[in-house]
C-alpha cells in the first residue's frame, strides 16, 4: 500500500484459512450463532471483556455483526469470526483493532467459546491473523494487549511467538473499576 492510498482501497481476501479454521469478517445472519457462543461463555468473558458485562439478545448481536461488517468494508476495524472447517461451528472472535494506518499498526484481540477452550484454536487463529496482517496489511507493528491477570490470554501471545514489550502499571480500570496492569506483547516483520 502506498502512503497516499486510503485504507478503503486495500484489497482484502474474503476469508483466511488455517489448518482447522475459516477466519472471516462478520456477515449478516451470523448473529444467532455468535450470540449462542457469547451466552455459553459469559462467565469466562465477563472479567476481561468490557462488551461482555450484559448478556446481549440475538438481535443485539446481529446488529453488532452488521455494524462490524460495515466497519470492515470501511477499514475502520477488522473484526474476524472463527469457524471450524469440518462442521461450521462458530469457535470464537478475533480481529485487528486500534488500527493506525499511518504506521500501519494493529492490535489483535480474541476470545473463544467456552466449550472449545483449550483446543488450540485461538493460537492457530492468532498465527494466521498475524500472517495476514504482515502480508496483506504490511503491518509494521502488531500488538496483543491483555490484563496482566489474564494468564490464558498471555499464554496465547507467547505460544504465537510474540515478545513481552511492556507492563503498564495501573494504566486502566478493569470491568469492576479496580486499577489493573496491562501486558503489551509485540511482533514486527521478520520475526
Amino acid at each position: 500500500m502506498s502512503e497516499k492510498s486510503p485504507p478503503i482501497l486495500i484489497s482484502l481476501p474474503d476469508q483466511i484459512e488455517s489448518e482447522r479454521l475459516i477466519i472471516r469478517p462478520p456477515r449478516a445472519g451470523d448473529g444467532d450463532e455468535v450470540n449462542a457462543a457469547i451466552h455459553e461463555s459469559m462467565p469466562e468473558l465477563r472479567p476481561w471483556m468490557p462488551w461482555a458485562q450484559v448478556t446481549p439478545t440475538p438481535e443485539e448481536t446481529e446488529i453488532v455483526m452488521r455494524q462490524k461488517a460495515a466497519e470492515w468494508l470501511l477499514r475502520e476495524d477488522l473484526m474476524l469470526t472463527l469457524w471450524r472447517k469440518d462442521d461450521g461451528v462458530f469457535v470464537g472472535g478475533s480481529g485487528l483493532h486500534r488500527i493506525d494506518w499511518s504506521v500501519p499498526r494493529v492490535e489483535i484481540g480474541y476470545w473463544v467459546r467456552t466449550s472449545l477452550s483449550g483446543c488450540g484454536y485461538i493460537t492457530e487463529a492468532v498465527n494466521a491473523i498475524t500472517r495476514f496482517a504482515l502480508e496483506s496489511l504490511d503491518a509494521q507493528r502488531i500488538e496483543i494487549r491483555c490484563d496482566a491477570r489474564n494468564i490464558r490470554s498471555a499464554a496465547v501471545a507467547e505460544r504465537a511467538g510474540y515478545t513481552l514489550e511492556a507492563r503498564l502499571h495501573h494504566d486502566r480500570r478493569d470491568v469492576d473499576g479496580a486499577l489493573c496492569d496491562t501486558l503489551i506483547y509485540v511482533m514486527f516483520p521478520g520475526e
